[in-house]
């Protein structure tokens, strides 16, 4: 049973980062395929972005090159570096994990984006303007 823990959530002003960092244990992290989504406030979850087992990643339009997801497996962390935050960034960020085994990437994505795999307990992000 794969248990995650984020944190480095907070409030912040626009224009400034935040780093938020999702710990992994119970599972072998480096067969994984990872990834962070959020929940706005009165708006459904949305991928925000997503690391394969062999670095290959994706995002969201709207957080291409202000993000970046990476991932440590040796620490089984996941990171996501928030650069250039705006307040449309306001959400509640949750990361996700499926198990890579007999999993495409595709499919992994799929059960991720209907709730399936593992999921941390969300930490709060508030960009104000």
């Amino acid at each position: 049973q794969v248990q995650l823990v984020e944190s480095g959530g907070g409030s912040v002003q626009a224009g400034e980062s935040l780093r938020l960092s999702c710990a992994a244990s119970g599972g072998r992290y480096s067969n994984y395929y990872l990834g962070w989504f959020r929940r706005a406030p009165g708006k459904e979850r949305e991928k925000v972005a997503t690391i394969n087992s062999d670095g290959t990643t994706s995002y969201k339009d709207s957080v291409k090159g202000r993000f970046t997801i990476s991932r440590d497996n040796a620490k089984n962390f996941l990171y996501l570096q928030m650069n250039s935050l705006n307040p449309e960034d306001t959400a509640i960020y949750y990361c996700a994990a499926v198990n890579g085994f007999g999993v495409s990437a595709i499919e992994a994505l799929s059960i991720m984006a209907r709730g399936g795999g593992y999921w941390g307990q969300g930490t709060q992000v508030t960009v104000s303007s």
